[in-house]
């Protein structure tokens, strides 16, 4: 039988890498509980960086999982009443500005644009044209950064191709560079089927230290490819940072237009500018024939363009090579360069460069009040 004593012991292993004290006896264990041979319990972290959390969290996991007759872990991750408190939500009916704290460009000083690329669903290509979208500003000639948002699905590293770890200076982290982009993920620091079970607080943190606590240095764009949907993460990002805009990625089907209307309005209700629609997946062309297919039906981002008054950034065709690309870890614009999907994304990449440098014309970046 499995002892609760039994399981602190094994987790008075784990240490803090920053204080260099077990997390035991820190008093980071809470909610520890046994039910036959199941152990549950919460990790309740203070101030930590994301890359020790990562590495206390995988480390008791697996030390409590070789503990005999343990079956099953399941390490929860919290914040304790001292930690950063959560970041308000967004209320209200339409009416006015969503409340929130005062934006904090201080957090990336030498990073000039900041481009967040969501959907409303998930199944849209959403990292693909993120990646892509990264790839191409940077064979532009800009410095570029991406930061994997996605908490519950890392997939940038995969897609990119690095499965290296960031290094620390000076207590602060080194992202990963690869393919001339700079970039940090959480999936970098945990095992690849090890689940994170993050509250909105801690998403809250992760997205701050993945600003303030990492060496972006100087770069003309930081791309941020953000969670399906309009949570935690959407959230957090639009109230620590001015977005320079964001990139709305959908497939031009009609339920995942429901979708993507509802992450706009988020957006729009958040003062994030809308840089515009990708439509991803529009068509496909026969290598053997050249005809072309609307598999999943068409003129869904032309629909979102009417509605919203914003550019159709661009219309990415559905290529088995893309997806091959990205499994592979070259994206097709490094793998492929003069394919029309690369092509297409080079458009995208100067399409946005300019709605970005339209927009800072036109007015200041706006903050919540």
């Amino acid at each position: 039988m499995v002892t609760e004593q039994a399981v602190l012991d094994a987790l008075r292993a784990v240490s803090d890498p920053e204080q260099q004290r077990d997390i035991v006896s820190l008093g980071l264990i809470h909610d520890l509980s046994i039910a036959d041979s199941q152990v549950t319990f919460t990790l309740a972290f203070t101030t930590q960086s994301p890359g020790s959390k990562a590495t206390m969290h995988s480390m008791a996991s697996r030390v409590v999982g070789k503990i005999p007759g343990v079956s099953k872990v399941q390490v929860k991750m919290g914040g304790t009443p001292t930690a950063r408190p959560a970041p308000p939500q967004a209320h209200g009916h339409g009416h006015g500005h969503a409340p929130g704290p005062e934006k904090s460009p201080e957090l990336i000083p030498e990073v000039k644009h900041t481009i967040a690329v969501s959907s409303g669903k998930g199944g849209v290509g959403k990292s693909t044209v993120s990646v892509n979208l990264a790839v191409a500003l940077r064979q532009s000639g800009a410095a570029v950064g991406i930061i994997d948002s996605d908490v519950y699905g890392p997939d940038i590293p995969l897609m990119l191709g690095s499965r290296g770890r960031p290094g620390m200076f000076e207590n602060r982290i080194i992202p990963v560079e690869v393919h001339g982009l700079k970039m940090m993920s959480i999936g970098l620091l945990v095992n690849d089927r090890e689940p994170l079970v993050w509250r909105g607080p801690m998403i809250h943190s992760f997205i701050q230290q993945m600003l303030k606590d990492v060496m972006w240095g100087a770069l003309d764009y930081l791309v941020f490819d953000m969670p399906p949907g309009t949570g935690d993460a959407q959230l957090s990002l639009s109230q620590v940072i001015p977005l320079s805009g964001v990139v709305m990625v959908t497939t031009p089907q009609e339920v995942a237009l429901l979708d993507v209307r509802k992450a706009i309005g988020m957006f729009q209700r958040l003062n994030v500018p809308i840089l515009g629609i990708v439509e991803n997946m529009s068509y496909f062309v026969a290598p053997d024939t050249g005809a072309r297919y609307t598999i999943f039906g068409e003129g869904g981002g032309q629909k979102l363009v009417s509605e919203y008054n914003v550019p159709l950034l661009a219309q990415v065709p559905l290529d088995p090579e893309t997806r091959l690309a990205g499994d592979e870890g070259t994206p097709i614009t490094l793998r492929r360069p003069d394919s029309p999907q690369a092509k297409t994304f080079r458009e995208l990449a100067s399409a946005v460069r300019r709605r970005v440098d339209e927009l800072a014309v036109l007015k200041p970046l706006p903050k919540i009040g």
